[in-house]
């Protein structure tokens, strides 16, 4: 088991839903984190304030677009500055919506393979020399669609696939100093609006234990892979109650 306390993780969409449930279990393990968002400013400040109640700063916030190469130079050279040192890195934040074939516009393709390819490799670039010194890791969040395409979301489907492919790629360009993984959810949380209950019952039907996972399933699995797995790198663990083992 490696010793977190005292150590700095960087948590990209960090300010809700699954972002939040991993900043605060490993919070709860005693790292001090730098909180990245983009426009979610009032979930990130409430965030922030309450790891800080908790234990005084021992969190930070930091804006970026992971569209821009500066932004994350300048998210990792922040994280620095206020805490030292980077020991691990969590690429979370993503978009996601549909783009049916025929309508996608570059607007899209831009933000999804900014935000869920992109991005993490430029992130993953700039902190490796701050992950190589403290002997860190990478966890991305991949999807279960990396490897079987969700019908009308193919450009955020592909954009996945290049994802899972870069926990691979990274794992053997950093080893052996970095370890990189991935965690590739399944139904953990529904989409906030466009699904039906219908739809709902259709895709439990075809997990194997027959309901939705939660956020912590997500953050129990990645603090093992940070915390617990060190001779574990270049996999991804699908969290997803079986789905992909259906037909």
């Amino acid at each position: 088991m490696i010793e977190l306390t005292g150590k700095t993780a960087l948590v990209t969409g960090a300010a809700h839903r699954i972002g939040a449930a991993i900043a605060r279990m490993l919070h709860g393990e005693g790292m001090n984190l730098m909180l990245h968002y983009r426009d979610s400013i009032s979930s990130a400040e409430r965030l922030r304030d309450d790891l800080n109640g908790q234990r005084p700063g021992s969190a930070i916030l930091g804006r970026a677009d992971l569209g821009r190469i500066d932004d994350l130079e300048g998210l990792v050279r922040q994280t620095q500055e206020r805490f030292g040192r980077l020991d691990v890195l969590i690429n979370n934040a993503s978009s996601f919506y549909p783009t049916p074939v025929g309508e996608v516009n570059l607007d899209q393709w831009d933000d999804l393979m900014n935000s869920n390819l992109r991005g993490p490799f430029f992130l993953a670039q700039a902190a490796a020399p701050l992950l190589r010194a403290h002997g860190g890791c990478i966890v991305n969040l991949v999807d279960i669609h990396a490897q079987r395409p969700k019908k009308e979301f193919p450009v955020y489907s592909m954009a996945k696939a290049g994802n899972a492919m870069m926990v691979k790629a990274l794992a053997r360009e950093l080893g052996p100093e970095v370890r990189v993984n991935g965690v590739a959810p399944g139904v953990i949380l529904w989409p906030e609006e466009g699904m039906t209950d219908e739809h709902r019952v259709q895709i439990l039907e075809r997990t194997v234990l027959q309901r939705a996972g939660c956020e912590e399933d997500i953050a129990r699995t990645l603090l093992f892979l940070v915390r617990d797995a060190e001779y574990i790198t270049g996999q991804i663990i699908a969290v997803d109650g079986g789905r992909t083992v259906q037909q």
